[in-house]
């Protein structure tokens, strides 16, 4: 049970309108477009590079300086969905987003694109405020499947994330990549306009200042066991999961001898996650959330075996990219599914404590998996991947002294 003094209290009502089925998907189909737009420059570097007079590398500053915007706008941003209308802040945010990625197709120079860049991060944690806001309508309509909402939100965002690489390559080809930013900014403006239509306005969740909203946070870790538990578990998992991605680009080219393309159309290998996500959210709640993330953690632990002799075998690593990838990603829908069954005031808060963990974690895997690669091969890879993934596992499946939910089982 959260506390007051770790939350302000709740003083609006849920939203009666409810969540219906095209609503659910347009708000999948938000998360997938404004997740996309974190991820496609990544295939524009070189040809970036060559319109700006650059070296490749130089680019790389790019998707850097656009993680880091969208781990700073998760922490700064996404805390305002309980103190604020979560409509709101997602229009605006959108749309605000739209114009950083206009303003990245008339980059004149590296500076000016890399700037741009850490602005349409820091403008896309739509995701992060729409899966809150698609439980506050679920639950104001009287439907407490909130593993279902989740999970149909986070299979927008994996097919965004997914597509996006795909389909900003095959454009770049065809328009340029500067035409590339300009079809994503009218893209998301379109979506906007549809949302802003299509969404009732929700009243916020809590009578609080943004001030005090972002203070709590470090209360709301400290103070309630179950959240470190999920949080920190979702960080050792988000651990194992970058040393994967990353290492996966060395054990392609320099084992199979795969170009850039190959080892890019390589992680559609993992849509498979996308269509077991909402799957994952419903077994979250029938089962709670211990039972599911050790199943699901487990996956990923089973992944990573599977995955060892994926150095010398390509169906051992195909098998294993699929078993992973469905663990992580489920995990990841069982344990917002877990958090939002907690007080709806700090709904928005829970999810900026996971995320910034989970993405954390991330980035401390893709060095500890290039670490490892340079010290021990793919076998050295294989158990830093095992062995986090089971410290999540002992974290997430460790008792609480307090329950996790008001109601029902934990």
């Amino acid at each position: 049970m959260i506390e007051p003094a770790s939350a302000p209290p709740r003083t609006a009502r849920p939203p009666r309108s409810g969540l219906t089925r095209p609503t659910a998907l347009l708000l999948a189909a938000a998360s997938a477009v404004t997740a996309a737009n974190v991820y496609l420059n990544q295939p524009l570097l070189g040809a970036a590079a060559r319109s700006l007079g650059v070296a490749p590398d130089v680019l790389g500053a790019v998707p850097t300086a656009t993680q880091l915007g969208y781990a700073a706008g998760i922490l700064l941003l996404v805390p305002a969905g309980d103190s604020h209308d979560r409509r709101r802040l997602i229009l605006g945010l959108g749309t605000a987003s739209a114009l950083a990625l206009a303003a990245c197709a008339v980059a004149p120079g590296v500076t000016w694109l890399v700037v741009a860049g850490f602005a349409v991060g820091l403008l896309s944690p739509v995701p992060q405020l729409v899966t809150p806001l698609a439980v506050a309508l679920a639950a104001g309509g009287g439907n407490a499947d909130r593993g279902r909402v989740v999970g149909t939100v986070q299979a927008g965002l994996l097919v965004g994330v997914l597509a996006s690489r795909a389909y900003s390559g095959a454009l770049a080809e065809q328009v340029g990549w500067r035409a590339v930013f300009g079809c994503s900014c009218v893209l998301t403006l379109l979506t906007m306009l549809v949302l802003s239509r299509a969404l009732p306005r929700v009243p916020a969740a809590a009578a609080a200042s943004y001030r005090s909203t972002l203070a709590s946070l470090p209360r709301l870790f400290a103070a309630h066991p179950p959240v470190r538990r999920i949080t920190v578990s979702g960080a050792l998992v988000g651990i194992a999961f970058g040393a994967f991605w990353t290492t996966l680009t060395f054990l392609l080219s320099q084992e199979y001898g795969y170009g850039s393309t190959e080892i890019g159309l390589f992680g559609l290998v993992a849509a498979a996650s996308a269509l077991a996500s909402p799957y994952a959210g419903r077994l979250a709640d029938r089962l709670g959330r211990r039972g599911t993330l050790a199943a699901l953690i487990g996956l990923v632990i089973a992944g990573w075996l599977l995955l060892l002799p994926g150095g010398g075998s390509l169906w051992w690593l195909l098998a294993g990219v699929v078993v992973l990838d469905v663990g992580v990603w489920g995990s990841q829908a069982a344990s917002q599914t877990s958090l939002f069954s907690l007080d709806p005031a700090v709904h928005s808060r829970l999810n900026t404590l996971y995320f910034t963990l989970r993405f954390s974690g991330i980035a401390v895997g893709s060095l500890a998996g290039t670490v490892a690669w340079s010290g021990g091969g793919w076998p050295a890879v294989v158990i830093t991947g095992t062995t986090t993934a089971l410290a999540g596992l002992c974290v997430a499946a460790g008792p609480d002294r307090f329950a996790l939910r008001r109601h029902g089982r934990s």
